[in-house]
């Protein structure tokens, strides 16, 4: 895969969009762009245009350089290996977020049904009063557009003093997989969030939490499985004895 600068513009309402360079061996210049994925499909070649100069009216313009990586020939993007180079920054900043609905009726009223569930569920917790109020309004907002049951798309972000309510709202949405309705959580380096809450300690670190402290609560959504208790089977199991 060729090596890319990529760079990264961040609007005012916590959306963002990328932008990639790359010089060729024939003299052209390729270009990637689109908003913050881990695949940037829109792409563009042309000759008789220095590299060094358009990167200076990208940054002209606000973009900031992220990192240099590869990108394969279907704009899937690849940061460096670890392993390979230096350290990569640590997770910071912000998770970015996007949801794009183009689903039929029938799963757009099974969407807001779930997030009407998801927000009647995390109202019953301690935390929910902390929360900041946009983010109260924006569910409210999202589950008047699920049920209007037409095509809509929404973006932000969630930053650390967010508390961990908001994505853990999200990873249930995600998880859920609905058909039509693309559920997108990104960190600050472009990597995408999966729906696996096992694996995403540093998204974790990132709260300062970690699995225990919110497992209740992520039962309580349904991200996690309930935890079988053996001292309450084993007590039901004696009492069958006698």
């Amino acid at each position: 895969m060729a090596a890319w600068r990529l760079y990264r513009y961040r609007h005012s309402d916590g959306r963002s969009k990328d932008w990639a360079v790359s010089a060729n061996a024939d003299g052209t210049i390729t270009t990637r762009w689109g908003r913050t994925a881990p695949r940037l499909s829109a792409v563009s070649t042309r000759k008789g245009v220095s590299q060094f100069d358009i990167e200076k009216q990208k940054q002209a313009k606000g973009y900031v350089f992220v990192a240099e990586v590869e990108i394969d020939s279907e704009g899937h993007v690849l940061f460096p290996d670890p392993a390979q180079s230096d350290p990569p920054p640590t997770l910071g900043g912000a998770l970015y977020w996007h949801i794009d609905c183009r689903a039929s009726q029938e799963t757009c009223l099974a969407l807001a049904s779930e997030i009407r569930r998801l927000i009647d569920a995390i109202q019953s917790l301690p935390d929910y009063a902390a929360m900041p109020h946009p983010i109260r309004e924006g569910w409210q907002q999202l589950s008047g557009l699920a049920l209007s049951a037409e095509p809509f798309s929404q973006s932000g972000q969630i930053k650390p003093g967010h508390g961990v309510l908001p994505w853990l709202f999200l990873m249930t949405l995600k998880q859920q997989g609905f058909a039509g309705v693309e559920i997108g959580i990104a960190t600050e380096n472009n990597r995408e969030v999966s729906a696996d809450l096992k694996a995403e300690q540093d998204v974790l670190d990132f709260f300062g939490t970690n699995l225990d402290q919110i497992r209740a609560t992520a039962e309580m959504l349904g991200l996690l499985k309930p935890r079988l208790n053996l001292a309450s089977v084993l007590s039901d199991t004696d009492d069958r004895w006698f």
